[in-house]
């Protein structure tokens, strides 16, 4: 099949390369290259980058807005069907009238629709994930389920992780969708919209953590968080971002919400009697690594009782 693919992000790009063996990628659609790094210099996205090396051949468009006005290599092209994955714009529907246009997306729609839908699944503590692949629509992720896939939430899985495994998962479901449209296969399904909800896209000004919550809302907020924009507290005056975390199902105590009580295990006081373990954290300055090996380092890895809602952990007993 002729395809063309529409992508910035590199939650497509497993799907990309795999789609670039086996049928003919005529074309790829990208966000325009941005400042990166600490001198700001112009880089291309994961796909363009991508895209550049590997398909020399192909035209690469870097619109602003790809749909005002639409490139005439789009709007002439007979491409047997559009790809999109992480693009970031939304196709008009002057460019999308008499194609066949599905979007993988990483979430089992109606559930968490938007920009970010795998830290939503783990803040919310969702047992299960997968992903979608769906027709284009007007609203935003509401078009037709043409095919899904589902993946276990692990209770210690960052976001980063369970991104990269939905990655991997999207080749064989797109493949699969668009074998069934060349055989004319297709079953759509439409979406219960009483059951949608939504997945904002995330900020730094989210990057907060509450120790006064249960330990299981603190180690969902940590991991759903992590690699970005990362939940970071304060240890002996030095600040240290929390990677990954594990609500301790086992632990009692009577410490003050934020108090570290284990120094050496990393297990810090949350509401209600409850404890997290903190697993991986990355110190000021340095490389990520496990808590074990940061508290070994340390001068003093004790903390004093969080306020509610801050996230400032001030050091009190030696290590």
């Amino acid at each position: 099949m002729k395809l063309w693919f529409f992508g910035s992000g590199a939650f497509g790009l497993p799907t990309l390369a795999r789609l670039a063996g086996e049928h003919d990628v005529v074309g790829v659609v990208t966000q325009p290259d941005r400042p990166a790094g600490r001198g700001r210099k112009l880089a291309a996205n994961p796909v363009a980058a991508w895209a550049a090396e590997r398909l020399p051949d192909a035209p690469i468009i870097k619109a602003e807005r790809v749909s005002r006005p639409p490139p005439a290599e789009l709007m002439e092209s007979d491409a047997d069907a559009w790809v999109v994955i992480a693009f970031g714009q939304k196709l008009s529907a002057e460019l999308l009238e008499g194609r066949f246009a599905i979007n993988l997306h990483a979430s089992l729609l109606p559930r968490w629709r938007g920009a970010a839908p795998i830290n939503a699944a783990i803040l919310a503590g969702d047992a299960t994930t997968g992903n979608s692949v769906i027709g284009l629509a007007d609203r935003m992720d509401a078009g037709v389920i043409y095919g899904q896939t589902t993946r276990a939430i692990e209770p210690a899985q960052t976001a980063g992780e369970l991104h990269d495994l939905l990655a991997a998962d999207g080749p064989d479901l797109v493949l699969s969708v668009l074998a069934q449209h060349k055989a004319g296969t297709l079953s759509p399904a439409y979406q219960d919209e009483s059951l949608a909800t939504l997945a904002p896209k995330l900020s730094r000004a989210m990057a907060v953590v509450c120790f006064d919550d249960p330990a299981n809302v603190v180690a969902r907020t940590i991991n759903a968080l992590s690699p970005w924009p990362g939940v970071s507290v304060e240890i002996a005056a030095t600040r240290v971002k929390l990677l990954r975390a594990v609500a301790q199902q086992d632990s009692v105590h009577e410490s003050l919400p934020g108090t570290i009580i284990d120094a050496e295990q990393g297990t810090v006081a949350c509401g209600g009697g409850t404890a997290v373990r903190l697993v991986e954290v990355t110190p000021a300055g340095k490389r990520p690594m496990a808590w074990a090996d940061y508290a070994r380092g340390a001068a003093r890895v004790g903390g004093a009782a969080l306020q509610a809602g801050t996230m400032v952990a001030a050091s009190e007993v030696n290590s």
